[in-house]
């Protein structure tokens, strides 16, 4: 699927649950969280059968995020049926690492192919303070669980305010070596002032090559993570809600004042 920048639109995001068992102080407020019911969010089976018209049009990537993708009940069952949808040629998850050393070795045999993993500090009080709730430590017996599973490539994804030389992200640098792992540095950003920058080491944040369209766990489909449009595909159809995302996918983000990180993804 092209869009009208010419940009071919392969690369399916997909934000199983808006819940998670952290609360980074970036992505989530500490309380307050109004959540999804229940009969709002898709089932396994409406995901599967988006995936399997969305790679008939052209979509080859799927990520599953969340929230925290690790916190949906049954999410190897998930990645199993995922799996077997011929024509995925990248199935991967964006994971905080905290469930990871439960379920890695389960999703490297349903199909997960590799796996992106949040680590902000390996400073134990800097990660509390960055988490709320977080035990580094769980994360670290995650990353070497994904390793010893044969998730390939593992990715680190540190937060960081300005550049790769802040002292947390310096020692993720250093762990990352050590491990001869890969770390994306991306830097605080802001839904509603529309503030946003590309990733350091990774592809997120360059508007001119974006070839990403995001699914919500209430099956809302966003051409951008930057940009209000959603085209829900309960209400539309999977075929509807694709074309019009892909049509109207903005040249560039500017602001999104509907979404916030943790209901859409990242």
């Amino acid at each position: 699927m092209y869009d009208a920048f010419n940009r071919n639109i392969n690369y399916l995001r997909i934000s199983v649950t808006d819940r998670c068992n952290l609360r980074c102080t970036y992505c989530m407020p500490e309380e307050g969280i109004p959540l999804l019911r229940h009969k709002n969010i898709l089932s396994f089976e409406e995901i599967t059968d988006f995936v399997r018209t969305a790679v008939s049009t052209g979509i080859t990537k799927v990520r599953l995020t969340g929230g925290e993708p690790l916190v949906r009940k049954g999410i190897v069952e998930l990645v199993e049926m995922l799996g077997q949808i011929p024509g995925i040629e990248d199935l991967s998850m964006t994971t905080n690492g905290i469930l990871l050393k439960k379920y890695a070795h389960d999703l490297k045999k349903a199909g997960l192919m590799r796996v992106n993993i949040s680590l902000d500090t390996l400073d134990p009080e800097r990660f509390r303070e960055i988490t709320r709730l977080g035990d580094v430590q769980d994360v670290l017996g995650g990353i070497e669980a994904a390793l010893d599973a044969g998730l390939k490539p593992v990715k680190l994804n540190c937060v960081i305010k300005k550049n790769r030389l802040e002292p947390d992200a310096l020692l993720v640098a250093r762990y990352a070596e050590d491990k001869n792992i890969q770390v994306r540095y991306i830097r605080e950003m802001d839904l509603d002032n529309g503030i946003f920058y590309e990733v350091d080491g990774g592809e997120g944040g360059k508007c001119n090559t974006c070839n990403r369209l995001r699914l919500t766990a209430n099956g809302d489909l966003n051409p951008c993570l930057f940009d209000k449009a959603s085209y829900n595909i309960r209400e539309m159809g999977a075929l509807n809600a694709l074309s019009e995302a892909v049509k109207n996918k903005p040249a560039c983000g500017t602001l999104n004042r509907k979404g916030k990180f943790y209901n859409i993804g990242g």
